[in-house]
């Protein structure tokens, strides 16, 4: 398979093969004669894992880390499963930081007129520390 056709059967970019292979994750693969490069079905497969781990929110490093245990040849269900609750555990602690940022701007929203004038409520609200809006 040529660039444009892994990237296709992997519904990604054809730079982003090329971002993958920059950044070791999916190795180089050979060349033909004509000097383009080939890819194979280990290739593809290996693509589809990092495209669906980043999908699903994992970083390179994250990705490269569950790698290094498949291409260690014995890794357990339960390393990767530790390295997925781990990320599930980070996935958490960002929703919850989330609706805490979706509170605070649904308040500071709900403080301002949306008037004509140049006093603005929310502008206030973000001059002022967070100590003092804890008070108010």
């Amino acid at each position: 398979m040529r660039r444009s056709e892994i990237a296709g059967r992997a519904e990604c970019h054809p730079e982003t093969v090329r971002f993958y292979e920059r950044h070791g994750l999916l190795p180089p693969p050979p060349r033909n004669e004509a000097g383009h490069r080939v890819y194979g079905p280990a290739h593809l497969r290996r693509l589809r894992f990092i495209v669906r781990c980043r999908a699903l929110g994992f970083s390179l490093e994250e990705i490269r880390a569950l790698l290094e245990l498949v291409d260690r040849g014995d890794c357990t269900c339960a390393e990767i499963r530790e390295r997925t609750a781990a990320h599930l555990r980070a996935v958490q602690r960002k929703i919850r930081d989330l609706a805490r940022m979706q509170a605070t701007l649904e308040e500071l929203i709900g403080r301002c007129s949306g008037g004509e004038t140049p006093d603005c409520a929310v502008l206030e609200a973000l001059f002022e520390p967070p100590a003092a809006r804890a008070s108010s």
